[in-house]
């Protein structure tokens, strides 16, 4: 995975000094030194204010030449200060801006760590490169020990992206309380300071995590976008992270905002051109659309008689269990559905009525969030279904009949760069919503939704 816009892992090094103390020449080296690793991460951070996104496929390549300049002026005081805690801290911290592992910068930070346990920075830059390197544990180590040594917003939400992405150690409440714990130390994280735009953007990520492992709460996904959005307000370099927009374009597609899903994904291209994600996603998008408006268009290639062969098997006895008085919806109230044609479904959800119609096609497309099928009905109609929250081995055959209870319509005009669709579906947040030949789904037909995001590495 392509690491960008990494997060700004320092801490103020500097002791308090009493107002009347002269500094030493050593103090004044090691003053100095500092400034000049400050400003190689605020090169790297802030790229974009004095670069332009044309420049992109240059920067990492840009941070590491100026990642070199300041590493030889360490190296000129090496020998002088070699076995210095704080000389050893910016040592580590100024290998730690590259986005990879460095050996020199774990050796660095394991001898600063070991001179003076208490160093705070120098545990969660030592944190970071374990990261890097694909330790989690010691990772999670790192910033707990930072954390006992004193409160700090980076060990915080650095220990928050951790604990999502360590494997589960045993059953699914132990791992859903650790995805509680993770939300719950970047609240701390933001709550410290609600001025840094990066606690905000790594609250935004608990809560994405938190949306698609714990039932999908949409007040969650309202909250990560907020979450987002705060961070973009208080931080210019927020606009600049291709991560942010990345991960937001993904909770994007799954709510079906495919405008600003795709406008996402293209964001992170261009801001961070070398990371192969972003512009598979949006290709991976565009054709799904394309696909969906030339089959509705086309009703999936079904020859007409064929098709009025299918259409006339449908009758009010295919609604099945919605045609009973003690029908549930998903709602709680009991009673009958209503059959209603798809071109009277008004936008939104449509309460006591049912959809009603034969399958005529279904697709199966890469990195899919939604099993997708296009359904005609007796006027001939045809709309797309997209069903959240199936298993693999769920789907739906050309000819079956689908009967879709209270069905929640859309209509979705997109236009982005020089294509445009313009259709209207319907959403199933689960396959046990459906009636398929009359049947209600069995429960192993539905899974919860797992999509790709990408957890923030350091």
């Amino acid at each position: 995975m392509v690491v960008s816009n990494q997060i700004q892992f320092f801490g103020k090094m500097a002791a308090v000094e009493n107002c009347c103390e002269v500094n030493t020449p050593e103090k004044d080296d090691l003053l100095f030194l500092k400034d000049l690793v400050d400003e190689l991460y605020h090169f790297r951070d802030h790229y974009f204010e004095t670069h332009s996104v044309e420049d992109a496929n240059r920067k990492q390549n840009d941070v590491t030449e100026q990642m070199n300049k300041t590493l030889k002026r360490l190296e000129e005081k090496q020998e002088i200060y070699g076995h210095n805690t704080q000389f050893l801290l910016l040592r580590g911290r100024c290998l730690n801006v590259a986005p990879g592992f460095s050996p020199a910068a774990e050796e660095s930070l394991s001898r600063a760590v070991k001179l003076e346990p208490g160093l705070v920075d120098g545990w969660n830059t030592l944190g970071e490169q374990y990261w890097k390197k694909g330790d989690l544990a010691a990772a999670r180590t790192c910033f707990t020990g930072a954390l006992q040594q004193k409160k700090n917003k980076v060990s915080l939400r650095s220990l928050s992206m951790v604990l999502k992405q360590l494997p589960p150690e045993g059953a699914g409440q132990d791992q859903s309380k650790r995805i509680m714990e993770s939300v719950d130390l970047a609240r701390q994280a933001v709550q410290m300071d609600v001025t840094d735009g990066t606690s905000w953007y790594i609250l935004g990520n608990a809560y994405i995590y938190l949306f698609f492992s714990s039932g999908q709460n949409p007040q969650m996904s309202q909250q990560a976008l907020s979450a987002y959005a705060q961070a973009e307000k208080i931080d210019t370099t927020a606009s600049s992270n291709p991560d942010l927009h990345f991960n937001r374009a993904t909770l994007f597609q799954y709510e079906e905002m495919y405008s600003s899903a795709l406008a996402g994904f293209n964001r992170a291209v261009t801001l961070d051109p070398a990371w192969e994600e972003p512009p598979e996603r949006e290709r991976q998008l565009l054709d799904y659309l394309e696909r969906i408006t030339t089959l509705i268009e086309n009703k999936g290639k079904v020859k007409a008689r064929r098709l009025r062969t299918m259409l006339s098997s449908l009758s009010i006895s295919a609604l099945g269990p919605c045609a009973s008085p003690q029908f549930q919806s998903t709602n709680g109230k009991t009673g009958s559905l209503e059959p209603r044609s798809l071109s009277e479904l008004k936008h939104g959800q449509n309460p006591g009525v049912a959809a009603m119609g034969k399958v005529v096609f279904s697709l199966a497309s890469e990195g899919r969030m939604a099993f997708t099928f296009g359904m005609v009905d007796s006027e001939e109609t045809c709309s797309v279904v997209m069903v959240y929250n199936s298993a693999d081995s769920w789907g739906v055959l050309i000819g079956d009949t689908v009967v879709i209870p209270e069905p929640q319509v859309k209509r979705h005009s997109i236009t982005h760069k020089d294509k445009t669709f313009d259709f209207r579906s319907i959403r199933v947040d689960s396959p046990l919503h459906l009636i398929v030949n009359g049947k209600r789904q069995p429960m192993q037909s539905q899974r919860a939704a797992y999509v790709s995001y990408k957890p923030l590495n350091p």
